[in-house]
């Protein structure tokens, strides 16, 4: 196992998000920023109410779920109580609310772009939403198309045109999620699917994109061309199933005749004796 120093795993803690994104396997969350090594959550979580909920929240996070602890946001010394929440230690304590998406922006910095670009950036500090409205903020969950929700979209305006968003991007991230479970099973497999996971990385970016556009003609047009590169890589999969039951076939009759071979003259051993 490699060995890191308290530099290099804080290093490696604030560019998890990047490595998430582009769907970069890498080591289990313990390895990456083991929790008992953190003063603000060993003090917070043994503290009642509201004190307690953000590490409460944090640990059912994907955050969490990735290594990504209190202070890769908000700064500070995590293994110094004493100067865990020192500005001289990098300490930022909360945003304020026209700040939040710069501040989760220091890493998803795809993602605030199209934020930015989008009606909901532009609307920033007149009524409209930033990161935390629709990803929590310690509870921060998954960037799935489930995000967009009645429950959740309904904070601010009705569900009517998220649904019909939802709706259009439905199929494409069924399809991604299909593609990239076929792609990871011809992996296992030993089979090279470099090529293809790169071409579906490029793909999924570009769909990913639209999580936080509003215009539902777009969204509706750039799914339907995302779809079809989709069945394009769906293709060359399909192509490398067929290449495997081609090859399956081959070595079964290799076996078959093979053990044919072995009988034939094992009788005529015996015919012989």
């Amino acid at each position: 196992m490699i060995q890191t120093g308290p530099a290099m795993t804080r290093l490696i803690a604030r560019l998890f998000p990047f490595f998430i994104l582009a769907g970069f396997p890498l080591a289990a969350a313990a390895d990456v920023a083991p929790q008992t090594e953190i003063v603000c959550i060993n003090c917070h979580g043994t503290l009642p109410g509201r004190l307690g909920e953000p590490v409460k929240f944090w640990r059912g996070s994907i955050h969490a779920a990735n290594g990504i602890a209190c202070n890769d946001c908000h700064g500070g010394d995590p293994k110094d109580a004493t100067n865990a929440m020192s500005p001289a230690r990098g300490f930022r304590g909360a945003p304020k609310e026209t700040v939040v998406p710069e501040f989760c922006g220091r890493c998803h910095v795809g993602v605030l772009k199209d934020y930015q670009q989008s009606a909901h950036g532009r609307a920033l500090g007149k009524g409209g939403p930033n990161c935390v409205t629709c990803h929590s903020n310690h509870l921060v969950v998954k960037a799935t198309i489930d995000i967009i929700n009645e429950k959740t979209c309904t904070q601010c305006h009705s569900f009517e045109r998220a649904r019909t968003i939802k709706e259009a991007m439905q199929q494409t991230e069924t399809m991604i999620v299909s593609i990239g479970n076929r792609i990871e099973g011809f992996k296992n497999e030993g089979i090279d699917t470099d090529s293809l996971e790169k071409r579906l990385f490029s793909v999924r970016n570009s769909f990913h994109s639209l999580f936080h556009d509003v215009d539902v003609e777009k969204v509706k047009r750039e799914s339907a061309r995302i779809d079809g590169d989709l069945k394009t890589i769906s293709g060359s999969l399909d192509l490398i199933s067929r290449q495997q039951q081609k090859r399956r076939l081959a070595g079964g009759f290799v076996v078959g005749g093979a053990l044919l071979a072995s009988i034939l003259l094992y009788l005529l051993r015996r015919t012989y004796d």
